[in-house]
Order: C-alpha cells, then sequence, then structure tokens
C-alpha cells in the first residue's frame, strides 16, 4: 500500500491523494486500487477494473481490506 498527498490532484481525480494498493498471489494481482493519470480512481477485482468513489484515506484502506477478504485467490 502506498497513498500520499500531492499539493494538486492528479486528473481526472479531484482529491489531492495518489495511491496504489495491490493483493498479489503468487504474482498474479487479486485486488487492485489506483489512481493512474488519465484513469481516475479505479479498482480492479480479478481481471475486472471498475470505478472506485474515493471519500478519504481511511476509507480507501477500509475498502481495500474488504476486497481483500472477499477475494478469491
Amino acid at each position: 500500500m502506498v497513498v500520499w498527498q500531492l499539493p494538486r490532484p492528479t486528473p481526472p481525480s479531484q482529491h489531492s491523494y495518489k495511491y496504489r494498493l495491490a493483493y498479489v498471489i503468487n504474482g498474479r494481482r487479486v485486488v487492485g486500487y489506483d489512481n493512474e493519470r488519465g484513469k481516475g480512481d479505479h479498482k480492479h477485482i480479478g481481471g475486472i477494473e471498475l470505478p472506485y468513489l474515493f471519500i478519504n484515506p481511511d476509507q480507501l484502506i477500509a475498502d481495500f481490506l474488504a476486497d481483500i477478504e472477499g477475494a478469491e485467490p
């Protein structure tokens, strides 16, 4: 997990946090959250990419951990 605060948002995100969180098993990403420049806030569950509504860093980590609990390796 890496979360850091920037002086201004990374477009198209509206908040000033940059993050990447990944849960990897046997070299394969099972769950991932990030806000890549140009893509904005989103998450990866298995091979599916879904939008993610960023609220704050604490909620981000809680949501990530909840998705790990329900993840299939």
